[in-house]
């Protein structure tokens, strides 16, 4: 599925790089895997090749799909009062936008940062919160810039540009 020097989003915790694909014996049989590093972290992990489609290990996004992501981000968020998005129990709240998180979607992380922007709209972020957006934000950013060969400050800019006319 993946070759070597293939960049990939590694879900949750941003771009990767397949280093190798090796073979390991785990419990006497054979097993491939992806041997990914994690650009930012730095972190090496290795992936069963078998267990990619579970894990939601994908391809970096097109040129299009991060078109569409600033043309999403720039609508306003569909909040409405008593919605899920703005329960008081921001713990519920968290716990689903990390589900969200997992699944590695561009489309996804796009509307959990627009809602976690709109939210603060209306109230101040739970702590929680507050670094739902900042991780949301660097996961976005991270992959666009890849995507887009630029730098990941400017990226990150223009995502809060994008969502700051949303919010005016």
């Amino acid at each position: 599925m993946f070759a070597v020097d293939d960049k990939v989003i590694y879900p949750g915790h941003g771009v990767a790089k397949v280093k190798q694909v090796v073979d390991k014996s785990v419990a006497g049989t054979e097993v491939q895997f992806y041997e990914l590093l994690l650009f930012k972290q730095e972190v090496t992990i290795l992936v069963p090749v078998a267990n990619v489609n579970h894990i939601g290990i994908r391809p970096l996004s097109t040129q299009d799909n991060v078109k569409d992501a600033f043309k999403f981000l720039a609508k306003p968020a569909k909040l409405v009062k008593n919605s899920d998005a703005m329960q008081p129990n921001w713990n519920k709240r968290c716990k689903d936008y990390q589900e969200r998180l997992r699944t590695g979607n561009l489309q996804e992380i796009c509307s959990i940062y627009r809602d976690l922007q709109g939210i603060a709209g209306y109230k101040e972020l739970s702590f929680g919160e507050k670094n739902l957006l900042k991780q949301t934000e660097e996961l976005l950013a991270e992959e666009i810039a890849v995507v887009q060969g630029a730098q990941v400050e400017n990226v990150a800019a223009k995502i809060r540009e994008s969502v700051g006319h949303m919010l005016s």
